[in-house]
């Protein structure tokens, strides 16, 4: 930062050129979700990584309208870029827990993971394994279920499991795409 220009100053500056990039990739100012997945170059995708990007789509349009605008694309960059630890844990809670009762179940896990693997290709590690691990590690009481509390405590605690879970939902890739500004035909 220069002389004379304060934080709020430079935010401004790099939340206008988002803006930029934004409205370049959506002139309409409301992304949907065909559009989100022709963005990022997402098609032929198998079931459960079709669920996956709409699962992601629908937690990062906060107001349930069908539709992405800006502020809360913006809001979804900045927990991807500066968003805390326990942040992040909470919106991959988010994800995971897909039917939104509150608990994530080896099932919702298991599928999650698995269309994770079919976008990102595959792991060192099944979804079998991964969902056994984590539920080994990290369900206190061996319900069955995670609980948010049970999720963040157990991820925190294991330097291990914060990186493979940190590199699994990994959404650096969205943000290239838009700030490269690409765009790729279905």
């Amino acid at each position: 930062m220069g002389a004379g220009e304060s934080a709020d100053d430079f935010a401004a500056i790099e939340n206008s050129q988002w803006y930029q990039k934004f409205m370049n990739q959506c002139p309409s100012g409301q992304l949907s979700l065909h559009e989100f997945k022709k963005i990022l170059g997402l098609r032929d995708m198998n079931p459960q990584a079709n669920m996956y990007v709409e699962q992601v789509f629908h937690i990062f349009d906060m107001n349930q309208d069908g539709f992405i605008d800006f502020l809360e694309f913006i809001a979804a960059i900045n927990l991807v870029i500066r968003g805390k630890i326990d942040q992040k844990l909470k919106w991959y809670f988010k994800l995971y827990d897909a039917d939104g009762n509150g608990c994530i179940d080896k099932k919702e896990l298991l599928s999650i993971f698995t269309a994770i693997q079919a976008i990102n290709g595959h792991t060192n590690m099944s979804a079998e394994e991964f969902t056994n691990m984590i539920f080994q590690k990290i369900d206190v009481n061996n319900d069955g279920e995670l609980t948010l509390e049970e999720f963040i405590n157990g991820v925190e605690k294991d330097k291990d499991l914060m990186e493979l879970i940190t590199k699994s939902f990994d959404l650096s890739n969205v943000l290239k795409v838009i700030q490269n500004g690409r765009r790729h035909s279905i």
